[in-house]
């Protein structure tokens, strides 16, 4: 019996490749909550979040097969997304604000997480930056991905990239002094 689990992302890549649910939803289990926070703070709702999410996902296992190089799955799937995110605020489905807390608001219950009014200012300052500026910041602190890559995922040149992402996070820690 196959240790879906404890594979290797390529192993796990190359079987869902070959039509193996198990594997693709393992590739799922291990980046959803980052993929649910990118969605969360782009569209600055948990419903919209969730839809974008799901529609990445299925977009994702339908076009499998066009996914090159199996080390970049992690940034193929957060560039569905982006993309999915944008058709959804380009529909403008919604005009809520991030939720005030609760459940769809924490991902993981271990996670250590400021306290309430600090974390409302965060995202009321994040909500203020531009759709690009809120792209290049998720994409750093939620994808983890450096200049290089965001840079590739939104085919920006990479300084580029950097200058944006410094004045984002300038206009956030303006927003919250």
């Amino acid at each position: 019996m196959y240790d879906y689990e404890n594979s290797p992302e390529p192993d796990l890549i190359r079987r869902a490749k070959r039509g193996d649910i198990k594997a693709f939803s393992q590739l799922y289990a291990r980046i959803y909550k980052d993929l649910y926070r990118f969605a969360l703070y782009m569209t600055r709702h948990t419903q919209d979040a969730e839809d974008a999410v799901s529609e990445a996902v299925l977009s994702a296992y339908e076009n499998l097969a066009g996914l090159r190089k199996e080390d970049s799955f992690r940034s193929w799937m957060f560039t569905i997304l982006n993309n999915c995110c944008k058709k959804m605020l380009r529909r403008g489905r919604r005009e809520a604000a991030l939720p005030e807390g609760g459940a769809h608001d924490r991902i993981g219950e271990n996670a250590h997480e400021p306290d309430y009014a600090q974390w409302h200012d965060v995202r009321r300052a994040f909500g203020e930056l531009d759709e690009e500026e809120r792209m290049i910041v998720a994409f750093s602190v939620f994808g983890g991905y450096r200049s290089e890559e965001i840079a590739q995922m939104l085919d920006r040149n990479a300084a580029t990239v950097r200058s944006r992402k410094s004045r984002a996070l300038e206009k956030m820690r303006s927003a919250l002094s």
